[in-house]
């Protein structure tokens, strides 16, 4: 059949649905069926999966003439998706085409929540198209024989790729492609990314450095423009003093209305204690949603989550309150409006959420945002322009991270072993090892047979054998095995099984929550008041409380901190205001506070970098205001607090949010002697940062998941997982070890090099201090505390008071700034 009867064939089929097919999608059809590789660009709901599942399909049909009568087993293509939840749409949508065109291919899905008697069924008979995780990939390519499996592969499509890509996931996945490419000869590799800034970059990590891969590649971007609609729920009463204490439940009243009017809304919250909470308080003040709301977050049982989704499709829920477990792709047709409960940080996470509302193509998307406090407005009134203006945050991507090239390197030898001289131009033509030496290539393989220079001695760490014909190969079945449960790149925290006595689990918790609970104590977890009875096998057997006040699970990872795309629109917003322009209904609804702002201060123009001093009973402050996001806030603030340490002996306690940080003594700070030591400058960047945030403990933290990724320490069997602070305990040995021993261990160096790169954001910080010197510096010494000052100290007084404590403090100093 001919490629244009062939593309003839999918068109009637779209016809057939009553379906325009966009051009996009017959482009991409067009681009794959010539044997090409590429990214393809387009907004959430608008048709992607059709755009890749379809030429797959003509493809197949090519191939086999006789398709209708005689089916070619085998995997023809694999469909990664980087959440699980996805892979039912997936299945669905692929199933549908492929069974209306009586192709009889079949489709599978393989994750972690696949049961064993399935896996054990695909090992004997593989689907067609196999739906599958990164992590679930690796695992094939850790079983004997996968040569086979893969061997008659003609693609593979990477969806979500802007999502993997900036995480050691995307570095999982350059590896697994620079494999299939070698054993897969009619590989065609895809990837689809809906909100990215550096789309040119990303494609070049997904295709990696072959020249030829790269030349016969195709960038395809959708002109369908998703029509986003932005409307901010704000405060009649707005607050002149701003703190980020009570997660826009002030406004929970506002909301209601809005559920009403729709079939069904996502109430998307960014962390996974603000779902339960928000889940909690509409249940109590409007017990007549019982039935009608439900919650959705990655630590609640698989079922729980999957009957969720389905009862979001049926439109037999009025709303769900949800985290990003429900930002990607999941094709909800019906859901009509998205509430988001505070800055979301980013523009693309936001564009994300948006685009759950009317998922179907042409349909504008509706998304309310609910400001936790005041000054998120100004964030609002950002995100309006950033959706106007289509800006859009790049990911970075990682380079040379060892662990995974380790982890990946046993992986090959737990299956068919691997010769050296043959897998390194495979791991060259990587972007993330593209400048991989041959001295750390030895390094590595040294690593994976003896264990590195100062652990020789020890057994345990001589993973790998080298056969007589220099095969590299697990012979263990221990370590094998070991391995196999160890595959994967994310490392969270200790996870406990929470499960009632009588048995029927709920889900998982992190172990650093219930380590502070006692049997008795009673919390809020995936919407039921528990009380611990008792913990056993790592698991936390309770039973429901009728008892009212509880404490609800709070999670790590909680605060996410400002794009640097969100910080510059952020900042450019402030200038409007700084120039009263006012020209949203989000900034003139924060006339007071800005007026109070100018009463003390000032509002900073664009070109202009303000410092705020005043005193308390608490001591002297000193606040700062880059507008860079937390991350960058708590590398600045700890920098600029040991340059002037070098100046004057003072000592500081500091405190920073996405707005700025402050530093707090006992004594006042000559900020004059700051501006005039040019303490803001970018240069001995590096050796200061190391000395003023004793990166060695920054780092040492960050080795733990270096440590577990690598295989050097083990996170235990099923059931039977090693606690948090024994994985600590191993790590940090091995990192004293290497820091005394052998400081030149890859590694050891990688963890702080990735402390530096990712967490500090250390490119993002010297920038915002060659911005701070092109400025015009502003001191202010103010009587007392701003509006612009007030969340940063009240969010030191949070670590020390309880939140009703704090609430009272709050409420005692908001007065008396009033006054």
């Amino acid at each position: 059949m001919k490629k244009t009867e062939l593309i003839k064939l999918a068109s009637s089929w779209f016809q057939k649905k009553n379906w325009n097919e966009f051009p996009f999608q017959k482009k991409t059809w067009n681009a794959f069926l010539d044997g090409k590789h590429g990214l393809l660009n387009a907004p959430t709901g608008s048709g992607k999966t059709y755009a890749l599942w379809v030429p797959i399909v003509l493809q197949y049909i090519k191939d086999n003439p006789d398709y209708k009568t005689k089916h070619a087993k085998g995997l023809k293509a694999i469909w990664i998706t980087p959440l699980r939840a996805l892979s039912v749409e997936i299945q669905q949508s692929a199933q549908r085409f492929a069974d209306e065109l009586e192709t009889g291919l079949t489709i599978g899905i393989r994750t972690g929540d696949t049961p064993q008697s399935e896996r054990a069924k695909q090992k004997r008979n593989m689907p067609d198209l196999l739906i599958t995780t990164p992590e679930s990939l690796m695992l094939l390519l850790a079983s004997k024989g996968y040569e086979k499996v893969f061997g008659n592969l003609t693609a593979i499509v990477v969806d979500e790729w802007h999502e993997l890509l900036g995480s050691k996931r995307g570095v999982q996945m350059e590896l697994a492609l620079s494999r299939l490419k070698t054993i897969s000869p009619n590989l065609r590799i895809w990837g689809i990314s809906a909100t990215i800034g550096n789309l040119e970059e990303a494609q070049n990590v997904l295709l990696g450095m072959d020249p030829e891969f790269r030349k016969n590649s195709v960038l395809i971007k959708s002109k369908q423009k998703k029509k986003i609609k932005v409307i901010s729920i704000i405060p009649k009463k707005m607050e002149t003093f701003p703190w980020r204490g009570h997660l826009g439940l002030h406004l929970l009243d506002d909301i209601i209305p809005i559920l009403k009017d729709s079939k069904t809304t996502i109430i998307f919250t960014n962390t996974r204690s603000q779902c339960e909470i928000w889940f909690q308080k509409i249940l109590a003040k409007y017990p007549e949603f019982a039935g009608e709301i439900a919650m959705h977050h990655g630590s609640i049982a698989k079922e729980t989550r999957l009957w969720v989704e389905q009862a979001i499709r049926n439109e037999s829920l009025k709303a769900v309150v949800a985290t990003s477990s429900l930002d990607l792709g999941v094709d909800f047709a019906p859901v009509e409006t998205i509430i988001q409960i505070g800055g979301p940080k980013g523009i693309a996470k936001f564009l994300q959420r948006a685009g759950r509302s009317n998922h179907r193509p042409g349909e504008p998307s509706v998304i309310y945002f609910l400001p936790t406090h005041a000054l998120e407005l100004v964030e609002a009134s950002a995100l309006k322009r950033a959706v106007k203006e289509e800006v859009m945050e790049d990911r970075i991507p990682y380079l040379l991270s060892f662990d995974v090239l380790i982890q990946y390197l046993v992986t090959l030898s737990v299956s068919n072993g691997f010769i050296p001289k043959e897998l390194f131009p495979e791991i060259k033509s990587t972007f993330c090892y593209q400048g991989i030496t041959e001295d750390q290539w030895k390094w590595c393989l040294n690593f994976i047979t003896m264990g590195s220079q100062s652990l020789q001695a020890y057994d345990e760490y001589k993973r790998v054998e080298v056969t007589l014909e220099g095969v590299f190969k697990v012979e263990s079945k221990r370590i094998a095995m070991m391995h196999r449960l160890s595959i994967g790149t994310i490392v969270s925290d200790a996870m406990l099984q929470v499960k009632y006595v009588s048995g029927g689990f709920i889900g998982t918790i992190e172990e650093w929550f219930i380590g502070k609970l006692k049997p008795g104590d009673t919390f809020v977890f995936a919407g039921r008041t528990l009380e611990l009875v008792r913990l056993r096998n790592m698991a936390a057997q309770v039973r429901r409380s009728n008892k009212k006040s509880a404490t609800v699970v709070s999670f790590m990872g909680g605060r996410l901190p400002l794009s640097s795309q969100m910080s510059k629109i952020l900042r450019e917003e402030l200038q409007s205001e700084a120039e009263y322009k006012r020209n949203t209904p989000e900034l003139k609804a924060l006339s007071e506070l800005f007026e109070r702002q100018e009463l003390e201060s000032i509002v900073p123009k664009q070109d202009e970098f303000l410092i705020e001093t005043f005193k308390t009973r608490e001591g002297y402050h000193a606040l700062f205001y880059p507008f860079e996001g937390r991350f960058v806030h708590e590398a600045m603030s700890g920098l600029l607090a040991y340059r002037i340490s070098l100046l004057l002996p003072i000592t500081f306690s500091l405190a920073y949010n996405d707005y700025g940080f402050e530093l707090l003594s006992d004594q006042p700070l000559d900020v004059q002697q700051v501006i005039d030591n040019n303490l803001f400058s970018s240069e001995y960047l590096f050796d200061d940062l190391q000395k003023s945030l004793n990166s060695t403990e920054l780092a040492r933290r960050k080795f733990r998941d270096v440590a577990v990724i690598s295989g050097m320490v083990f996170q235990g069997y099923p059931n039977k997982m090693i606690k948090t602070k024994h994985l600590q305990s191993s790590s940090q040995l091995l990192f004293d070890v290497f820091r005394d021993y052998e400081p030149d261990n890859l590694l050891y160096q990688q963890a702080f090099r990735e402390t530096f790169e990712h967490q500090l954001e250390e490119g993002r910080l010297r920038m915002a201090l060659e911005r701070i010197a092109t400025q015009t510096i502003i001191w202010k010494q103010c009587e007392k505390p701003t509006p612009f000052s007030f969340p940063i100290i009240t969010d030191r007084l949070r670590e020390k008071l309880s939140s009703e404590k704090l609430k009272d403090r709050i409420k005692k100093m908001t007065l008396q700034l009033l006054k």
